[in-house]
Order: C-alpha cells, then sequence, then structure tokens
C-alpha cells in the first residue's frame, strides 16, 4: 500500500514519468554474483572488513562523481535517490554498495578483539539498521525500475539484513527466522535457473543462511540442537556466517562461564590442583572442549585441516590459561601454599600443552607419509622428501625430551609420573627409529648404499628395542606398537633391497673397468666414452642412472682447440738501415752545468 501510494506521488509530481517509463528498458543487477565477486576481491577472502568498507566508499565516490550526482561543492546539501532519478542501472548501484558500506562497517566493529563494549555495540546497531534502510529502498526502486530477477534477488537481499539486525539484537527470533526463511526460498528458486555459476552461488548462499536458521529455530525452542552440533555449523566458511560466529561465540563463552562456576579444580596424574581465577577455569574449560573434537568417536571423520585447526584453538586456549596462572602468581604474594598450587598448575597445564604439541606433529607425520607413499602418481601435489620427516622427527624427538624433563622435576614422584616418564623414554625410541629409517632412505636416494645399508641396520635394532619395551609396559600403545611392527618389516626389506642394489652396482662398476681396460688405445683415437653429439645416430641415452648424481655427457666443454688459418706476418726490415738526423741543439740545455766554483766542487 505504501508503495503504491509512493508511486501515485511521483506520478503527480512528474506527469511524463509514465512515458517514460515505458520507453525506458527495465535495468538487470545479478546482485548475488556483483556482491560475491566484489566482497572476494577485496577483503572478505580473509575476513578483513575494514578492507572491503574503503572499498564501498571509493566505489560510491566515483560512482558520484561519473553520475554528476554530488551533494555539493563545499556546504552539503543532501541529494535523494527517487524513482524520477533513477535513469541508469548506476543509481542502483549507489544505493546497492551504501548498504554494503553500512553492513561491512556494522561487521567491522562486531570483530573489534574483545568484543564491541556498550557505545560501540548501540553504533553497531545503528550502522545495521542504515543498512536496512539502504536495502528497503534498493529492493522498492528495484521493484519499479527492474526486472522480476533482479527485484527478487533485491527482496532476497532486504530480508537478509532485517533478519541481521534482529540477530544482532537478540530480540523477535521468529521474525528474524521469518526473513532469514523468505530470503532462503528466493536464493533456492533462482538457483534453478541460470548459468552453472549463478546456480553455484546461490546454493552457496543458501548453506551460508541455514546455520542462521537453525540457530534462530534452537532459540524459539523448535529445535533440540545441541551445543557440538552448532559448533559444527559454526565450522562452514562465508561472510554470511561471519555474524552467526560471533554470536554463536558469545554464547559459548556465557556457557562456559556458568559451567566453570563448578569447576574447582585440575586433575592430571593423580595431582589435584585447586583453580581459584575464573578467567583460568574458563581458559581450560575452552581447551578440554575442543580436545573432546579430536579425540571423540567422530574424531576420525575429520580432515586433517580442521584438526590442525582445532589444535591451533587447544594451544591458544593453553597458553592463555597459562598467561593468568602467571599473572596470579606475579600478585600471590608470600603465601607459600597458595604458590605452591599455582606453581603445580602451571606445571599441569604446561604439560596437558607438550602432550597436545606432541599429538600435533605426529599428525603432520602422518600427513607427510601419505604424501610420501604416493607422490609418484600425485603430480600436482608437492613433492615430500624424506628430508621433512627426518626435520618433524626432530621436533617430536625434542617435544618428548621436554615433556620428560617437565615431569620428571618434581621432589616426590608418584606411580603415575614414573609410568608416564617411562612411556615418553619409549616414545624417544621409536621416534629415534623412525627418524633413522627416513635417513636412510635419503641416503638411498642418493644412491649411498653402504650407508643406505647400515642406517636401516640401526633403524631395525632401534625400532626392535622400542617394541620390546612398549609391550613391557602397561600403557595404551597399541598403535605404537603396530606402527613399530611395520617398521621392523620395511628396515628389513629395505635393507635387502640396499644390499642388492650395492652387489648389482660393485659388479656393473667392475664389468665397467675391464670393458674400458680393454678399450684403452695408445694412439687416442678412440675414447672410453662418446658424448650425444658423436652418436646421435645410436639411440643411446647420455643420462647416467638417476640414483648416481653424474653429469650427462651431451657436449664437451670447454671445446677443444682447432687449428684455423691466419693472415701472413708482415715484418718491418727497412727500420734498422735508416739514418734519423741530429737534433741535439733543439734539446734543451741543463743549466745546473753552468754553476759557480762551489758547485763544481760539490758536484
Amino acid at each position: 500500500m505504501g508503495k503504491e501510494n509512493q508511486l501515485s506521488a511521483m506520478e503527480v509530481d512528474d506527469p511524463k514519468s509514465t512515458n517514460s517509463d515505458q520507453i525506458l528498458p527495465k535495468f538487470s543487477i545479478n546482485v548475488l554474483q556483483l556482491l560475491k565477486s566484489a566482497q572476494m576481491q577485496h577483503g572478505l577472502r580473509h575476513g578483513d572488513y575494514t578492507r572491503y568498507r574503503r572499498y564501498c566508499s571509493a566505489r560510491l565516490r566515483r560512482l558520484y562523481k561519473s553520475l554528476k550526482f554530488t551533494h555539493g561543492r563545499g556546504k552539503y546539501a543532501k541529494r535523494t535517490l527517487t524513482e524520477s532519478n533513477v535513469t541508469e542501472v548506476r543509481f542502483l548501484h549507489v544505493i546497492l554498495y551504501s548498504a554494503e558500506r553500512a553492513w561491512s562497517h556494522a561487521m567491522e566493529k562486531r570483530q573489534l578483539p574483545n568484543g564491541p563494549n556498550a557505545s560501540q555495540r548501540i553504533y553497531l546497531i545503528g550502522r545495521l539498521r542504515k543498512a536496512v534502510k539502504w536495502a528497503t529502498l534498493f529492493s522498492q526502486l528495484c521493484a519499479v525500475k527492474a526486472d522480476s530477477r533482479t527485484s527478487l534477488e533485491a527482496e532476497a537481499y532486504e530480508s537478509y539484513m532485517k533478519g541481521s539486525l534482529l540477530f544482532e539484537q537478540d530480540q523477535n527470533w521468529d521474525v528474524a527466522l521469518m526473513h532469514f526463511k523468505s530470503a532462503r526460498a528466493v536464493y533456492e528458486e533462482l538457483g534453478k535457473y541460470g548459468d552453472l555459476d549463478n546456480q553455484v552461488l546461490c546454493r552457496e548462499r543458501v548453506e551460508e543462511l541455514e546455520p542462521s536458521i537453525r540457530y534462530c529455530l534452537h532459540k524459539i525452542g523448535q529445535s533440540n540442537l545441541q551445543a557440538s552440533e552448532l559448533l559444527n555449523i559454526g565450522d562452514m566458511e562465508g561472510p554470511a556466517l561471519d555474524l552467526f560466529k560471533a554470536k554463536l561465540e558469545a554464547a559459548m563463552a556465557e556457557a562456559r562461564s556458568q559451567q566453570a562456576a563448578s569447576m574447582t579444580e585440575f586433575n592430571w596424574l593423580g595431582h589435584r590442583f585447586p583453580i581459584s581465577n575464573a578467567k583460568t577455569r574458563v581458559a581450560i574449560l575452552k581447551a578440554q572442549e575442543l580436545e573432546k573434537d579430536i579425540h571423540g568417536p567422530l574424531a576420525e571423520n575429520i580432515s586433517a585441516d580442521k584438526r590442525l585447526v582445532i589444535f591451533d584453538k587447544i594451544f591458544s586456549a593453553y597458553h592463555e590459561a597459562r598467561g593468568f596462572i602467571r599473572a596470579d602468581l606475579a600478585t600471590a604474594g608470600s603465601a607459600e601454599s597458595v604458590k605452591d598450587d599455582l606453581n603445580g598448575l602451571d606445571k599441569a597445564v604446561s604439560a596437558v600443552l607438550g602432550e597436545r604439541t606432541i599429538e600435533r606433529n605426529l599428525l603432520l607425520v602422518k600427513v607427510a607419509k601419505s604424501k610420501l607413499a604416493k607422490r609418484s602418481d600425485d603430480k600436482n601435489e608437492k613433492v615430500t622428501k624424506p628430508e621433512e620427516l627426518v626435520r618433524l622427527y626432530d621436533l617430536l624427538l625434542q617435544n618428548t625430551s621436554d615433556l620428560s624433563d617437565l615431569v620428571s622435576s618434581g621432589r616426590d614422584q608418584k606411580s603415575e609420573e614414573v609410568s608416564f616418564a617411562e612411556e615418553c623414554s619409549c616414545k624417544t625410541l621409536a621416534f629415534r627409529a623412525e627418524r633413522c629409517f627416513y635417513v636412510a632412505k635419503s641416503y638411498s636416494v642418493a644412491g649411498k648404499r653402504a650407508e643406505a645399508y647400515a642406517l636401516y641396520c640401526r633403524a631395525r635394532n632401534l625400532a626392535e628395542d622400542a617394541l620390546r619395551k612398549l609391550q613391557m609396559l602397561d600403557g595404551n600403545s597399541k598403535t605404537m606398537i603396530k606402527e613399530l611392527d611395520v617398521l621392523c618389516n620395511e628396515c628389513r626389506s629395505n635393507s635387502c633391497i640396499e644390499h642388492a642394489l650395492g652387489i648389482m652396482e660393485e659388479k656393473r662398476t667392475q664389468e665397467n673397468i675391464s670393458e674400458g681396460i680393454s678399450n684403452i688405445s695408445l694412439t687416442g683415437a678412440e675414447r672410453l666414452e662418446k658424448f650425444l653429439l658423436e652418436k646421435l645416430d645410436v639411440y643411446e641415452s647420455a643420462v647416467g642412472d638417476s640414483n648416481v648424481k653424474s653429469a650427462p655427457r651431451i657436449a664437451t666443454f670447454p671445446p677443444a682447440f682447432q687449428a684455423i688459418s691466419r693472415n701472413p706476418i708482415v715484418l718491418d726490415l727497412a727500420y734498422n738501415t735508416i739514418e734519423f738526423p741530429d737534433i741535439e741543439n733543439r734539446m734543451k740545455k741543463d743549466k745546473r752545468a753552468k754553476g759557480g766554483f762551489i758547485s763544481r766542487i760539490f758536484g
């Protein structure tokens, strides 16, 4: 009804508008594709809303200038966009980028390090209201000036902005749900038509809107979603999900604070350390929730890249907890009992952090081994060399040594700590065996058979020792025992291969020497080995064995000297018979020869 009144009023103001609308064609804008390309090219690929806001401002400046729609020179004079003003499609771009600028400014405030405070939150909601205002105007003008597809996309954009505003305000969840569902329905319908790129973009937009819809259902109480399922939804990527992720993180932080109130102590290897600081409890609780994702029953279904991201979050949470513990230590004063508890808690958190570091490096080893096994098949992947695995096992040895030193640093050790230290020593032996195996592999690739054979034998001995010690322990080390069994078999097979290759190469060397001696000529007319340029009529490689580093025999360099003809030498024979005139009378006389008596005496 409001739109009809607005249209009738404009027709009264401008009687020629009806005729002009009949003449001018309908504008067409692929709104989703335009925004997606602008967002990905100008910062939102990496979540940089400041850069995207600056791009929108620069784009608006160019549009205003090219359309000659500036707001006066010197004194600001506001000019509003109405249906009569929209004579080309760039006027619609002005409204669209104005909405995007306001939205990106709000999201920039949302991404502050410690979250927006009260005044910043008021400003954030104000910018979202401004984005809704521009999106509503964009939808109204597109309904009149644009084709049906553009009008539908504009309505979906308006619905998304209205839903985002209510989502941020934490109110009217049913209305926000209605707006998000309306936008999803439009994109689902638009995804059935158009080219393949447009269908993919619409499908991605529907997937980005789905978490917000499910969260609204969760807040209304019409969904049985658990917190872990919401976290899995938050793993998705996309600019439309950033507001949802911020809201989800705030909700999870509030839930952790409530749950941390009941967490009074930290258990580690039979010790119980009290936790008095609420921030320390929240940080430890956050790390323990993340550990459930990598140690739970569904951990195998998580890809390696996502597990590495989870490990980074765990490290961040434990480092944050250690920071709070050490801050409490600095302010503890002279209370020895409090200091002992805080030192013990710091040691326990550091030990757990060391264990997770070893697990992360083992995951990197697993990824590197998989790439090493299939490196000959996948040409597009980066080739993994044995030296990279040697470096990773060096890190594991260092991590295990640090963890063992940390655990055994206490005065009175419990049985759990003693068994943990023994397990660390067994892991050290296993990592040494693995490292020795990949050092042998690198020597094998270089063609050094004797060194590779000796290292394979050494790796097998270390693996057998580690296997014997692990079998004596009562811990849960079945996976490592299985890996050591495989390592022993590989060491044995590879040592046999290196032995056989060494014998073959030695025999081949003796044959080459005897053949070379038989081909020696005293005249020097025949060479021992010919270059490629000298045997082009023979199908024979000029490159040596791939395992042996030898220079290819293509051509002699530098080339040999060759005799060439020279111009005759002209000798100047007349020089010795010429008589030159006397020129002594032209030469200057020495003034010291005409000196006095004293000068003649003393020279």
